[in-house]
């Protein structure tokens, strides 16, 4: 099944220029949607907002083993 989408003419250009030869629109945004999905997994993993030291993480645990 296809669809339309409209999208400027600038941002078709860009499409472009992220395609190779005889790559169909629906080839280049299958491999940028692919590129954007391993960017956020790669995001996620590295993310070290709720993180904690290996140092605070053995302390906590040595801890936790003599109460």
């Amino acid at each position: 099944m296809t669809t339309t989408i409209a999208i400027s003419t600038d941002i078709r250009e860009e499409l472009k220029s992220f395609g190779s030869k005889g790559e169909s629109y629906n080839d280049i945004l299958k491999r940028v949607l692919a590129i954007a999905k391993e960017r956020q997994l790669q995001e996620l993993l590295l993310d070290e907002s709720d993180s904690v030291s290996v140092r605070d993480a053995l302390y906590r645990a040595l801890k936790r083993w003599r109460e």
